[in-house]
């Protein structure tokens, strides 16, 4: 018995080191994901606040308030006060300051960061020769929970395993097992058998999302302020996008383990680089310009906007369309690369 299962043991591992492929993915994947987190939390150490600042038609500068002068804070543009009002409220922001017309700031009464901000904005106009402070409004509201925060990320994280694992390794092995050689007799085309793996599979994923998403809602109070509309049309827009970008990963792949190694080396730097489990305000410049090339930072970002800041179908429309675009792109170029043999 024990010389049958030496033998079988001995059979598969030679299997495992030719393939070379699978191999040096199990490698080097390791190596490319420490130089990765390497790559986006490169810079100097995190600042301590985090301040928002709607700047005048002309700019701001330290001249105009001596605040902005302050070390170890980090002062982020806000456009419109709403939305930064909103941050302020949620903890986002620890003090919104408004150099335009009307000066002034904004501080959340129940933030304990928000009032050593505001410390240190009274402090820098204490100086006779640095003018008078801006005019303090008050706003009230908790903080968003990480777990709320986190959740939009998870529901884009399941799609994206789900769409590129669902395509990706599927449809590789039906080629090695020959079954798309059976399927290349028949008067089935590539773009047909490649329009039902797409919808197949977006049925899938649209139904492990929900169910998800109603196992969540029933542990946890996680807001949900936007249209659900909006939420689906986010997501299934976002699945159509990575399930032909997994068919493109299987156009003419004969090995699981070459197309795992593949979809693991897409994954892992969507996984990071879009905003699912931490914000990348305080990555990198170059690690922030490269997550708005991956079609999952959209998403997120979308299915946030939706679930925490009430967003509706018209304001998504701009990811949404992005994200339908690519997927018909990508499934083009599926259909033009795939080969049944």
């Amino acid at each position: 018995m024990w010389r049958r299962i030496r033998a079988i043991l001995v059979a598969r591992n030679r299997e495992f080191y030719r393939d070379r492929a699978g191999l040096g993915w199990n490698i080097f994947m390791p190596i490319l994901m420490v130089l990765a987190f390497a790559f986006i939390f490169s810079g100097p150490p995190e600042d301590l606040l985090k301040v928002g600042v709607i700047r005048g038609p002309d700019g701001a500068t330290e001249a105009q308030s001596p605040f902005l002068a302050t070390h170890h804070v980090t002062f982020v543009p806000v456009v419109a006060s709403a939305e930064g009002v909103a941050k302020v409220e949620r903890h986002q922001l620890d003090l919104l300051l408004d150099l335009s017309d009307a000066p002034g700031y904004w501080v959340n009464l129940e933030s304990p960061r928000g009032y050593l901000a505001e410390r240190l904005l009274l402090g820098a106009y204490a100086a006779p020769s640095q003018g008078q402070a801006p005019e303090r409004r008050t706003v009230t509201g908790e903080a968003l929970s990480y777990a709320d925060w986190v959740l939009p990320g998870v529901l884009a994280m399941n799609v994206m395993f789900s769409s590129l694992w669902g395509v990706g390794f599927v449809v590789v092995r039906y080629r090695k097992n020959g079954v798309l050689r059976r399927l290349k007799a028949t008067p089935l085309t590539p773009f047909e058998f490649l329009a039902a793996q797409v919808l197949s599979r977006l049925l899938v994923v649209l139904g492990a999302s929900l169910i998800v998403y109603l196992g969540a809602a029933s542990l946890l109070d996680f807001p949900m302020r936007g249209s659900y509309a909006a939420l689906i049309l986010v997501f299934v827009s976002g699945a159509l996008c990575l399930i032909s970008l997994g068919l493109i990963v299987s156009a003419r792949l004969r090995t699981e383990e070459l197309a795992d190694g593949i979809l693991n080396l897409i994954s892992w730097p969507m996984l990071l680089l879009s905003g699912v489990w931490f914000s990348l305000e305080g990555a990198s410049p170059a690690a922030q310009g490269l997550s708005k090339v991956f079609p999952v930072t959209h998403m997120v970002a979308a299915a946030r906007r939706v679930m925490i800041d009430g967003a509706g179908v018209l304001d998504v429309l701009p990811e949404v369309g992005l994200l339908a675009g690519l997927a018909l792109i990508l499934l083009a170029v599926a259909a033009g690369l795939f080969r049944w043999e």
